[in-house]
């Protein structure tokens, strides 16, 4: 009985794990982030390599920033602050790595 009611207890939170892992990209600013950073990187990396960085970095910045920093640095109204900047570079950073 007691295993019952802790399962019934714990059923909606275990629910609830996907939606607190959900992208902290607003909308469609990932994918301008992918077309912003693709050509850029493909300079020197090549194509290939290029998508894999990019693809990195937009992870590392979902992981390592919020929704509202994300905004903030792709924001073409107002620059983000060099703190944000730097932030941001630290994470991406793992992804020179690989």
């Amino acid at each position: 009985m007691r295993l019952t009611r802790l399962f019934a207890l714990a059923a909606p939170l275990i629910m609830l794990l996907p939606l607190s892992a959900q992208a902290a990209w607003p909308a469609g600013t990932r994918d301008a982030f992918m077309k912003d950073c693709t050509p850029a990187a493909a300079q020197t990396i090549g194509e290939a390599n290029a998508k894999k960085h990019c693809a990195c970095g937009a992870n590392q910045l979902n992981e390592k920033l919020t929704t509202e920093e994300i905004g903030q640095l792709m924001s073409k109204q107002t620059p983000p602050s060099p703190q944000l900047v730097a932030k941001a570079q630290a994470a991406i950073a793992v992804c020179k790595a690989k």
